[in-house]
Parts: C-alpha cells; structure tokens; sequence
C-alpha cells in the first residue's frame, strides 16, 4: 500500500463541501493515481487535484480560489495517525490536541477562538455531515467516526467556501471520502500489533455486482490497553462500512451506504507534572508520556447516588450511519444532486478527571475538614489496610465523571446545478435535524494516591469526622444535567461560477439560514446530606436537580456570502483571492441556564459568532516541485463559550483577529527521493474578550492554544527494486509557545517530535510496515489545567503531555 512520498498534496480527486462527490461522477479530467509517485513526477498534467467544488463543476486544484489540503490513503497510512483527530496535524493552519486518546479531541483552526473541542471543525462522510453540530459539551465530530483501510482519502477546506455548503462551517470542514467498488473483485487484510501489545485488524473488499455496479465492505477490530496503561483493556471496538454504488452511464450516479461504529477508549487527561515557567519536567513517580491515573482500583466506582461509572468505558461511540448520494444530468448542462442520511446512538464519557494539584494528605486533611483538622487514619479503600507515610503521603482528589448522550441526526441536502459555456449556476436547499438526550453527573469526587494507576483512599480525621469513604469518595455530586434538546438549520444557497478568459475565473455564492433550538434542561436545585450524617463529610453537600426544568426556545437567521477569483498566470502558476461571511451559532450548551429574555434578545452566550476571512495565496505545480501558499486575515465576533470550574459552568464572551500564512509543498528532486513540508504563522490575539463570566478582560491576549509558529517536514526514499518496494521516512514537527487559557497565565511549552517508519511492499502483493511515534519520547504539553482560572503556580501542576514512544508493525496483504 505504502509507494510514494507523503502526499500532502495527493493527487487524488478532491471533493469539497456540499458538492462533494466521487471522482466518477465528476465532469472533469482524470487524476493520477495517489499511490504511483514515478507517475505523477512523469506526467505532470494529470498530477492536479480534481475539486467538484464550489458551484458544482470540476476542476483543477491549480484553479481552486480556496485553501484545500488532501490526503490518500497511502498518505493516511504513512502519517500513522494515533485517533481521527490526529491525522488533521498535516493541515496547514489547523492546531490539533490529539494527547486524549481516541476520542475527545481539542482541534483549533486559524486563530478561531475557541476553549476546546472542536467548534470550528465539521466532518463529513461521502459529502454529508457526520452530526451537525460541530461541537456539544463533550462530544465533537471526529468521536463519530474512525479511519480505517475502508477510506480512500481525506480532505480538508479552511475557510473559503464552506461557510456557503452543508452545515455552513466558516472553519474547517473535513469529508472522509470512503472507497467504492469497481469492475474487478479486489480485497485487502491487514494486522497490527504495537510495542504495549495493542491488536488491530483491518480489511475489506469489492468489486461489481453487475449492470454498473459494484460494492465496497470493510472496517476493523481493535483491542488493547493504550499506550498509557490503566492496567486493564481499556481500547476496544470496531467499525463496520458497506456500500453499493451504481452508475448512469455517466450520466451520474447512486451510492447508498452504511456505517457502524462501536468503539472506545480511555479518555486521556490532566496529570501531575513538574513546570518551572518554560521547564518542564516529570513528577516524582510517573512518567509522564506512558503512565495513566486511571487503575483497577478506580475502573469502577459507585457515587453517593448509588449511579455505578465505569471508567473502562472511557469515551466513545456507538453509532450507526446511513445515507445516499444521487446525482444524475437531467439535460445537457442541467444536473440534480442529492445527498441524505441519518445518525444515531449513543456518545458517552466517562473519565477520571483531575481537581488539583497533589498535595501531602495532612494538608487533604486541612482541605476536607477545614483549618486545624488532622489526620486520624489514613487507608486503603475498600479493606486495603494503612498507608504507612501516613500524613506525609502525597495525595489528590478526582472526580468521577459520567456523561451519557443519546444522539442523532437527519441530514439532506438538494441541488441542481445549470451549466452554459463558461458559467455555473448551482441552487440549493439545506435540512438538518438534531437531537440529544443528556444525563451528566459531574463531580463525585476520589481521594487518591499521587501516583499511576492511582489507589483509593480512606481518610478519617483525628475528631472522628470521615473526610472520604470506605470505597475512597471524597464528594458528592457536583454538575448535573438532565435535558432533551432538538436543534433544526433551514439554509437556502446560491453560487455562480464564471469563467471570464481561459486564464481568469471568478465565483460568488450567499446562503440564509435559520436555526432553531427547542428543549428543556433540569440542572442543580440544591444540596441535601445524602445519609443524613453530619460526620460523614464526604456526602453532606450533594447537588440534586432542580424540580423544574428550564424551557428554551430560541431561533435566528443570518446571511452569509464569499466571493473569489482566481488567475492562471501559467498553467503551472496561478493566483487566488477570496473574502467571505460565516456564523456559527449557540447550539444546546451555549443556552443551558439562561434567562428567556437573554435567549429572546440574542444576549449573553446565546450571540450569534461572525468572522470575516481575507485570503489569497499563490499556487505552483511542476515535476518537481508543488507549493501552495495562503495568506490569511480573521476578524470574529461573538464567540461565546462555556466550561466547568469547580463544577460550575463559568462562560467566556467576545471576539478575536488573527493574520496568518499557511505554506504547504512537496519537491522531488530525483524520482526516488521527496520532501514534503508544511508549516503556518499565526498572529491571533482576544479583542474585547473576556473570560470568567466577565470577570477577566483578555484583550490583547495570544488566543489560547494556538502557537505562533508550528511546522513538519517529512524527508522520504521510495525506491522500486526487482519487485521490492521498500521506502524509509521521518518527520519533523515543531509546535510552538502557548497557553493554554486564554488569560495567557498557563504557558505550554515549545516541542519537537519525531516520527518514522519503513515499509517494504513484495510483488505488489504483501506490505510489511513499521511505524514510530515520538521516537525521542519527547515530553511537550498540549493542555494545562482547565478547570482552573488563571495560573497554577510553579512546582507540581495538573497539564496533559503528549504520548510516548511507541511502535507499530504491521503486514498487509492484497488482491
């Protein structure tokens, strides 16, 4: 599988935003293949990317007037992406925080602000919308979907159109393209094993089932602990894709297809490190790159409630996907699409989350208890016996926290496209509508051993008081949720394409949409001493959820617009520039706990977030070389966030600007050798922003967790020996100073990691691989403590450090 250099600017056919759709169907030049690196430098012509882009019609890459970035297979396959999230790394412009695990992904795009998950990012399946909103409390797309040997290519669009298309995401929309059959019966399995004794096995196949149409089936079964181990599986699911495509003797084409995901993993958070300013270095005890809080003791644990968490569980997704693209020529130039689909399951959360900093348990004792209280007994939960450092033990609470969503979603999107000469008219009408149940329970405190694979502890004061349980509680129930929600987006779009000269083409689209939320939500109504014990202190101030539950109902509607030229100075050098208009608008969490009035008058955290995006950006395509640079500006307005502090959602409010350039290229000197890069420069600073409920005015402040500079390059040897294939490549990537709040008090350092791998393919026919990440097992941070406003001193502190060294080895076969 693996034959070519990284093709961050693969040559395979790309789709884009609410057109998006198979090569086969496009009415354009063919692509040259993604995995046959001799070809392309052979023949250049055929080396540009086909966009079905924004009105519908194909074309060049070299013609596209918007920032795109593609990755095939061979490419997904080489970049050995540790989660879905992951993989986004190799876009320009794109901060991805993949450090917790598989799931529950912190991405950034192009100094959007943004506190984390992934509010600006939607991924797609086939063209659709995979759940549209972007992000949820505790649940963003790429949970939703895993990369496996069943995707063809992957591809990225950063501002440009998409704030006209689909969902209308002004950010990054990213479309997992899946394979589809041909004419011939082919099939591909491949197994893989890492270092830490994880298994995976992948495979798939497809060919024609008659009359124009073929099948695709495939997907994968993963197993293991992680490479942070909590002492038990805490990895294990699969995925499931199948589809049946037929064509209209190329008139157009139908694919229906379906998706199960069934999958999770622990749900990777804050530890105890040591951080003197810009030095940072391991705790006494862990290390920091492969060891988890998470342990046996705590897999389980049973809250004041009685509400059983089982934190092997971790954070995942059950969920099944179904959907169909149709698109067919009605007339000469005049062509219907259509895409639909439906999701639904369930996306939970469950994880061992971190209060603060450890501590000795005399001062634990003082914490508890209130100044003057010591400690009487210090042991193991649930009969372990006593801890023998007795007050001097170092110690720290957690909390439990269970989160469980019923989701699912209709998506549909109509259009018809009119085609005449050199201009492309495209009409559309967009539909989605979504649905979550939610039941949160967030607190619940542990008191803990400071150390991996934490144990319970059981802490009784000298005056007889118990300060954590028998089974190691330290606290009631904090957060709470109840609340059913049902968002609905109307959009109509129109775009018009017009090619001026051979050399010169413009475009112009405006899209209107109206979104709606409805729902109810039951939060905290007070507390209540759970067993009535006074002494017992751990459950005296339990929160319970209020009798009667809050009603929303709210709605806007806005305008968004581009409009974009682009110039072919040659036909290997051309000239782009766009302006556009996006919004991205309060989904359930952002207007949970307001008054009717500030959700009527669109006040507070229910605004409506705007940005203004300036780019332009220079494109060159030869044998040897290919480069792609942007230039950027951002102007947002009225992002508004909201995350838990000391159990208490607490919002942040306001806007930002952000300049920055984005340069993406690969250069192959000889046939065999190659050098992809990427890189980006970001400028992005809070205006008017402030942060812990107004309290704190971040103007001026670097948006957080953006660095200013992050790049990769990825040096590569392909060579084709009397049928062996074997290929050598590393890559460098470099992520810059950040903080990790936006008051700019938490710094994260700047790192480097190293990544390599080598693979020999035999006759075409069997793929052996061995890829390594962080092969330095350099120990850089990409989180520090969210929920704590402001800095956490020097010393020991709570932040998330990226993964360790580890390997993977890998034998595929085909057919």
């Amino acid at each position: 599988m693996i034959r070519t250099a990284l093709y961050l600017l693969s040559a395979a056919p790309l789709a884009l935003s609410a057109q998006i759709a198979h090569a086969q169907s496009a009415p354009a030049a063919p692509a040259a293949p993604a995995d046959s690196a001799a070809q392309v430098a052979d023949e250049p012509e055929q080396q540009d990317i086909v966009v079905v882009g924004t009105a519908g019609a194909g074309t060049r890459r070299q013609d596209a007037a918007f920032a795109v970035t593609t990755l095939s297979n061979a490419a997904i396959t080489r970049a050995a992406p540790t989660s879905t999230a992951d993989l986004l790394r190799t876009v320009p412009g794109v901060m991805t925080e993949s450090s917790g695990g598989q799931n529950g992904a912190n991405i950034f795009v192009r100094g959007y602000p943004a506190g984390g998950d992934a509010q600006f990012v939607t991924f797609q399946v086939a063209g659709v919308p995979i759940f549209p909103p972007a992000t949820l409390s505790f649940l963003e797309n790429s949970q939703l979907i895993r990369l496996d040997e069943t995707v063809e290519r992957v591809e990225a669009v950063r501002g440009g159109t998409g704030s006209l298309f689909s969902a209308g995401q002004p950010g990054l929309t990213v479309n997992v393209v899946p394979r589809i059959g041909g004419d011939t019966l082919k099939g591909f399995a491949k197994f893989s094993i890492t270092d830490y004794g994880d298994k995976r096995g992948d495979a798939w196949v497809s060919g024609p089932l008659g009359g124009n149409t073929s099948f695709m089936v495939g997907g994968y079964y993963a197993q293991g602990h992680g490479i942070r181990n909590p002492g038990f599986d805490a990895e294990k699911g699969g995925q499931i894709t199948a589809n049946i495509h037929h064509d209209f003797d190329g008139r157009g084409s139908v694919e229906i297809y379906g998706r199960y995901l069934n999958d999770h993993g622990q749900w990777l958070l804050t530890i105890p490190v040591m951080q003197n300013g810009s030095e940072i270095g391991q705790y006494p005890g862990f290390t920091g790159n492969s060891n988890s809080l998470i342990g046996p003791d705590t897999k389980v644990v049973t809250n004041v409630a009685g509400r059983r968490i089982d934190l092997s569980q971790g954070r995942g997704a059950k969920v099944f996907n179904t959907g169909i693209n149709f698109e067919y020529e009605l007339a000469d130039g005049l062509r219907v699409r259509e895409r639909t689909a439906y999701l639904g399951g369930n996306a939970d959360t469950n994880g061992l989350v971190p209060v603060a900093a450890p501590t000795t348990a005399a001062a634990m004792a003082a914490t508890l208890g209130g100044a003057g209280s010591t400690v009487g007994s210090l042991t193991y939960a649930n009969g372990g016996g006593a801890v023998s450092t007795g007050a001097s033990t170092p110690v720290m609470q957690a909390g439990v926290w269970n989160v469980r969503k019923k989701i699912s979603s209709f998506v549909t999107d109509s259009a018809l496209e009119w085609k005449s000469g050199g201009n492309t008219l495209t009409g559309g009408f967009y539909f989605a509508n979504y649905t979550t149940r939610d039941n949160w329970a967030l607190g619940n405190n542990v008191l803990l051993t400071a150390t991996p694979n934490a144990r319970l502890l059981s802490l009784t004061l000298a005056d007889g008081r118990v300060a954590s349980s028998a089974t190691g509680l330290s606290g009631g129930q904090g957060f709470l949720v109840d609340g059913s929600y049902t968002g609905n987006d109307y959009a109509f779009y129109a775009v018009d394409e017009f090619q001026i000269t051979p050399e010169l083409r413009i475009d112009g689209g405006i899209r209107w949409q109206r979104h709606t939320v409805n729902g109810q939500v039951r939060t905290p109504g007070g507390t209540v001493n759970v067993d009535g014990n006074a002494n017992t202190l751990y459950d005296n101030a339990s929160n319970v959820l209020a009798v009667a539950p809050q009603l929303i109902d709210y709605s806007d509607a806005q305008w968004s617009w581009t409009a974009g030229a682009n110039y072919d100075l040659s036909r290997n050098l051309g000239v782009f520039a766009r302006y556009s208009r996006g919004h991205s608008f309060p989904q359930f969490d952002n207007l949970r706990g307001l008054s009717a009035a500030q959700i009527a008058n669109h006040t507070a955290t229910a605004v409506t977030a705007k940005v203004d995006t300036y780019e332009g950006g220079i494109k060159f395509s030869s044998q040897m070389l290919n480069l792609y640079l942007t230039v950027f500006h951002n102007k947002f307005d009225g992002l508004a966030t909201t995350g838990i502090v000391n159990n208490v959602p607490t919002s942040a409010i306001g806007g930002a600007k952000a300049t920055g350039v984005e340069l993406e290229g690969i250069v192959r000197p000889v046939q065999w050798f190659s050098v992809s890069a990427s890189g980006t420069y970001l400028d992005g600073t809070y205006q008017n922003f402030f942060s812990n409920n107004g309290l704190n005015d971040d103007t001026g402040n670097m948006v957080q967790r953006q660095p200013r500079w992050a790049w990769r390059v990825t040096p590569a040897i392909d060579v084709n020996v009397a049928g062996l294939k074997p290929s050598l490549y590393a890559t460098v990537q470099y992520t810059g100073d950040r903080f990790s709040d936006p008051d700019n008090k938490q710094l994260l350092p700047h790192y480097y990691q190293l990544d390599a791998g080598v693979s020999v393919e035999v006759m075409n026919r069997v793929t052996l691989q061995v890829s390594a990440n962080n092969l330095t097992n350099e120990f850089g941070l990409t989180e520090g403590n969210p929920r704590v406003i402001g800095s956490q001193g020097s010393g020991v502190v709570l932040a998330r450090p990226i993964l360790g060294r580890s390997f993977r080895f890998s034998a595929a076969v085909k057919f």
